[in-house]
């Protein structure tokens, strides 16, 4: 029944995606497009970042702003947030996966992660799970103090400002802004499980906190990139509005291939992109902004010759400058593994929600009820392990998310394909509990020990990259002790007397290929977590900021490539160290800060 709803919904995306296209008529050029024109800066990408500077650069009348984008208009129905998960399975996302690993993700279809991957205006916003956090103060004097003036917590937290319009109920005084382009909202509709689950954190020592403001460490419900009700994404937020800007082109279903950089001087001068099975060339006389993702942008700067010297010479692509592109890649791992029983079914019912009409009257006409709902994540609880070293009490190591629903609210559809769960496992684990009362609490590592990495596969432009996600090969196995501490405090939760009335008890279902060891021991834990981690898709550092004597580093502490005039770098690939955060919101940081970069290098601040 679900794939049914799933595939009419998919049927009708495309021509629904009709209705956005006339707003960007005046400047877009989806039509015809004449080869060599010239613009004053070309924006690779129109994701968080990419759209957030498309719209600040055009803010100056006298420059002309081209903003690439490899897909097309979104559709209006992602604008609904309780099928969002959805969305991966489809033309809108980039369709990449990890190369195989066995060390961890054993008992996935063949050893792979699915990696989320925005291709449509608005990039990953626009099927992503909309969860708003900035990170921990913390992490941003941290990546200052690496060698990057500019984005100390003092430094950043007026940008996190900028673009925010908040409507939140529970929010502490001065963290917040009202009138930004990115609305940041409470969801409408809360189940009664999550406000169990937040009682219960109250009762076990936790208190409520605004996670985005003076403290982390605490439970709240969760903060959501949604306006009224609806998904606010950075196409939403950022580039509707200012569709009839003269100096702004935006270019969609066009592909670009190349960096174009002079080899003598070393600038940056324009583009090479593939549309229609041909291709075109646009020219930037100031710079050429890469915007593409922490998973295309490094891609983007290998092709054109940015990267390690002796990858680039195995695939025979010309060097130009020898960095560090894709060498290092931090991500968050999580896991979702550990469920529990209850004497009541309170839990989100996606396929229920689909079949009532009610439901779907609620949401159309008033933006309220369960479709509101950001894919059944409802609330975040951070914390700091016993396995923590970090000599600060308030800096957290693992985010605990809050399910309103579970892996089987879909019926072992589209989260179980998105994490790569083979069907025979789902029937053994979960299914048995599809119709009865049972809820799940995810851990996520938030500064993982574990690096993974990016290369090309071909220099041809339209091979997918190898990614490789590394998770738990930390010499010292760190990262599974961390993630098994954290499952024991989840298993403190489900003790508390609010958790008691509800008969919660842990699932002993074992993990298939973890029968062999004793259920609910550390080693079983290990078992399970190298079977069933996922990833929740927030890539870093695969293009990291850093000074030039850093070998690390890419870009320097503005975005500028290394040894490279006129070229800059622009979203989540340049964050130089592991956030305490899911990395929508910082990257419409990145996009604010670099923005005034660049105004003012070019005296337009």
């Amino acid at each position: 029944m679900y794939k049914i709803i799933v595939g009419i919904i998919f049927k009708i995306t495309l021509v629904s995606s009709s209705i956005l296209l006339p707003i960007y008529e005046k400047n877009n050029l989806e039509g015809k497009y004449s080869a060599n024109q010239t613009y004053d800066f070309i924006v690779i990408g129109s994701g968080p970042s990419g759209a957030v500077i498309a719209n600040r650069l055009s803010e100056v009348p006298e420059w002309n702003v081209l903003l690439i984008e490899a897909g097309t208009v979104p559709s209006v129905l992602t604008d609904i947030p309780a099928i969002c998960g959805s969305w991966q399975f489809t033309g809108y996302d980039w369709g990449y996966w990890t190369q195989p690993q066995h060390q961890f993700c054993k008992g996935c279809i063949k050893n792979s992660l699915k990696y989320g991957h925005g291709k449509v205006l608005g990039g990953t916003s626009i099927i992503n799970f909309m969860i708003h956090v900035r990170g921990n103060r913390r992490d941003y004097d941290r990546w200052a103090k690496l060698g990057n003036p500019g984005w100390s917590y003092k430094e950043v937290f007026p940008y996190f400002l900028k673009s925010e319009d908040a409507r939140i109920e529970k929010a502490d005084k001065g963290y917040h802004n009202k009138g930004g382009y990115l609305t940041v909202s409470d969801i409408p509709f809360r189940s009664q499980l999550i406000e169990d689950m937040v009682q219960s954190a109250i009762e076990a020592g936790y208190q409520y906190v605004d996670y985005n403001g003076k403290e982390q460490i605490g439970v709240s419900y969760v903060q959501s990139q949604t306006r009224d009700g609806k998904r606010c994404s950075a196409e939403k937020a950022f580039l509707r509005p200012i569709a009839n800007r003269k100096n702004l082109k935006i270019l969609l279903k066009s592909r670009v291939v190349k960096i174009l950089i002079d080899p003598n001087t070393k600038q940056a001068y324009g583009v090479k992109f593939a549309r229609n099975k041909k291709y075109y060339y646009a020219f930037a006389n100031k710079e050429v902004i890469l915007s593409a993702g922490g998973l295309n942008s490094p891609q983007l700067l290998m092709l054109s010759g940015i990267g390690p010297e002796d990858h680039l010479k195995e695939l025979d692509i010309p060097l130009l400058a020898n960095l560090p592109v894709g060498k290092k890649m931090y991500d968050h791992a999580t896991f979702m593994g550990l469920s529990f029983e209850m004497n009541e079914n309170v839990a989100l019912d996606q396929i229920a929600i689909l079949r009532n009409v009610t439901t779907l009257i609620d949401f159309v006409e008033g933006s309220k009820g369960p479709y509101t709902s950001i894919g059944g994540v409802e609330g975040l609880i951070y914390l700091q392990t016993k396995e923590s070293t970090d000599p600060d009490p308030l800096y957290p190591d693992m985010e605990l998310i809050l399910l309103g629903g579970n892996l089987g609210s879909d019926r072992g559809q589209t989260f179980r394909e998105m994490l790569n769960i083979p069907r025979s496992t789902y029937d053994k684990v979960w299914k048995p509990y599809e119709n009865k009362g049972w809820y799940q609490i995810s851990p996520m590592l938030l500064h993982p020990k574990s690096v993974g990495s990016l290369r090309l596969s071909s220099k041809n432009p339209f091979r997918w990259p190898k990614i490789y996600a590394n998770f738990f090969t930390d010499t010292e196995n760190k990262d599974i002790k961390t993630f098994i501490a954290a499952i024991r405090e989840i298993q403190r939760l489900s003790r508390t007397n609010v958790m008691k009335k509800l008969g919660a008890k842990l699932i002993q279902t074992p993990i298939p290929g973890c029968e062999g060891e004793i259920f609910d021991s550390d080693d079983y834990w290990e078992c399970a977590l190298r079977s069933l981690t996922s990833s929740l898709w927030h890539q870093v550092s695969t293009c990291k900021m850093g000074p030039k004597q850093d070998p690390e580093a890419v870009v320097d502490n503005e975005g500028k490539v290394h040894g490279i005039r006129n070229l800059r770098v622009a979203d989540t690939s340049i964050i130089p160290i592991t956030l305490s955060a899911h990395t929508a919101a910082p990257s419409y940081m990145i996009g604010e800060r670099i923005s005034d970069f660049i105004k003012e290098k070019w005296n337009k601040f």
